[in-house]
């Protein structure tokens, strides 16, 4: 940061919106500030320089001016343009999925988070590289759950605290985790988690992303872990995400 008014940021471009008659506003995630929001003057006309560094997905260096009401946007420098991830359509709708779950659990004001900032990053360039989502995408959930103060309990029972069985367990939204057995029998709206499931996403909860992507799991394994992860964003953002059902259509 240079002074109070004007600062330097890495940033990733979450989305935009036209604004007034030739302006962009810009929804970012940044390194030094977290989720804002600014306005690209001008960047919607045929000649302006800035309008290619300002797509979704792509990865900037950016000048940010005070301005009355919003940030301003001086100067911009792309370092990623995530060019593959918008030739095709199963990486675009794989990057949308991850921005959209960091814009559901982002809000302006929350301060710095340099771990959800490198996360981010890191996770595109994974999209970018690997024909196969399925492991950049679970990883880049359970990693977030535990950023934003979600991290499921998969060691212990979260409702009685014992110590969780080699078994098939349940697993409930509510209590953010899994249920034993006994407890499962007497509680409503639980959800089946399968023991092998169960061991990836403890695999994912406390690996590194090298030692994460050893795992095979088995496409039955893949699908559950899919359905839950949905099941337990829907609960905990009360609402449900638009990018899982575009991916389904593009799958179809």
């Amino acid at each position: 940061m240079t002074d109070f008014r004007s600062f330097r940021a890495s940033a990733v471009v979450l989305r935009h919106a036209d604004w007034g008659e030739a302006d962009r506003l810009l929804t970012l995630y940044t390194r030094e500030r977290g989720f804002v929001r600014a306005l690209a003057k001008g960047a919607r006309k045929v000649t302006s320089r800035k309008a290619g560094h300002l797509e979704p997905f792509t990865h900037v260096t950016i000048q940010l001016a005070k301005g009355r009401d919003l940030l301003i946007v001086t100067q911009v420098e792309t370092l990623n343009a995530f060019l593959s991830l918008r030739d095709d359509l199963m990486k675009t709708s794989y990057a949308s999925y991850v921005l959209e779950l960091l814009l559901r659990f982002s809000y302006e004001e929350e301060g710095a988070n340099p771990s959800v900032f490198n996360l981010l990053v890191q996770t595109l360039e994974r999209l970018e590289a690997e024909e196969d989502a399925w492991l950049p995408v679970r990883y880049y959930e359970m990693r977030l759950l535990d950023a934003v103060g979600f991290r499921p309990h998969l060691f212990e029972c979260a409702n009685c605290g014992r110590e969780i069985l080699p078994e098939d367990q349940f697993f409930s939204f509510m209590a953010g985790g899994v249920i034993c057995p006994r407890c499962g029998e007497g509680l409503p709206n639980l959800a089946g988690i399968s023991l092998e499931m169960l061991r990836y996403l403890r695999h994912f909860q406390r690996s590194s992303y090298k030692d994460a992507s050893r795992a095979r799991p088995s496409p039955e394994v893949r699908k559950e872990a899919e359905t839950l992860m949905q099941g337990y964003f829907t609960y905990l953002l009360e609402r449900e995400l638009n990018s899982p059902g575009f991916i389904r259509r593009v799958k179809s």
